[in-house]
């Protein structure tokens, strides 16, 4: 593949995903095993509230194809198929569930030094059609999303938004929600091994004039633990510790409170994801 300016879905990635990943309130047990012919396999048993949920997950890479199967609880299964390099810088990603077949989706990615281009179309009479491309580098990047409904002939969204990353730093735009909501984001990384950093985002929704502004801080106390805290203007405040028991085992205890009702207890997760 290309050095290019990455998928839409990159642009402001970084700072999303330090100010959201790994902050839930369920209690999640998962183990995984490789075999010899490698396979992966996973196991993944979830409670969120008085809900139970449970599925079993395996992959295989074959040549250019990885196969990835997800067997849920309530009996539905999700196949997806990915081909790498079928034509030079292309990736397909062929999905589909039983018993529902509406949700079967296909995606092409086309990557190139100066531009990455995506097409994904659910696989039924009158698809969902989403295209996204990009332009520049992997220093600067524009890029725009658009998702139209063949059944009604309406667009179902259209976003735009510029990336600017640094070895230490990354900044982002995105005008979303065809026009309505602006969201501006900036990670700094703090230390060379990019173990520690800080975030902010602002989201403005134009049409009811609201701001909310989210800080957040990724620390390593050590190579084997990490913290991380986040807290917006609506008095949101997480936090979250990540401690590696064995190699590759992490556990995860997260919480989350607001700081503007303090008479309601806080909320609490916890994730144990054990891995050979």
């Amino acid at each position: 593949m290309s050095k290019g300016p990455g998928l839409f879905a990159d642009i402001g990635k970084s700072a999303k995903d330090l100010l959201t990943r790994d902050y839930s309130t369920d209690q999640k047990f998962s183990i995984s095993t490789n075999s010899i012919s490698g396979v992966a396999l996973t196991s993944t048993a979830l409670k969120n509230g008085v809900l139970h949920a449970a599925n079993v997950a395996t992959q295989y890479k074959y040549r250019n194809a990885l196969f990835d199967v997800k067997i849920d609880s309530d009996s539905s299964i999700l196949t997806t198929i990915i081909f790498t390099e079928i034509l030079p810088s292309t990736k397909a990603i062929a999905s589909f569930k039983v018993p529902d077949y509406n949700s079967s989706k296909l995606e092409v990615q086309y990557f190139h030094d100066h531009a990455t281009v995506t097409a994904a179309a659910a696989l039924k009479e009158n698809p969902l059609i989403d295209v996204t491309a990009t332009l520049g580098s992997p220093t600067i990047s524009f890029g725009a999303e658009a998702g139209y409904d063949t059944t009604s002939r309406t667009f179902t969204k259209y976003n735009v938004g510029i990336s600017v990353t640094k070895p230490d730093r990354c900044a982002s735009i995105i005008l979303g929600d065809k026009g309505d909501s602006i969201k501006a984001s900036y990670l700094y990384h703090l230390d060379e091994s990019k173990r520690s950093a800080a975030v902010g985002e602002v989201v403005r929704k134009i049409s009811t004039n609201e701001n909310t502004v989210t800080v957040g801080g990724l620390y390593a106390v050590d190579h084997l633990t990490n913290v991380k805290a986040k807290l917006n203007s609506n008095g949101k405040l997480g936090a979250v510790l990540l401690h590696e028991v064995l190699p590759k085992s992490i556990v995860t205890i997260s919480g989350e409170i607001d700081t503007k009702t303090l008479d309601k207890y806080p909320r609490f997760g916890l994730s144990l994801a054990l891995k050979p």
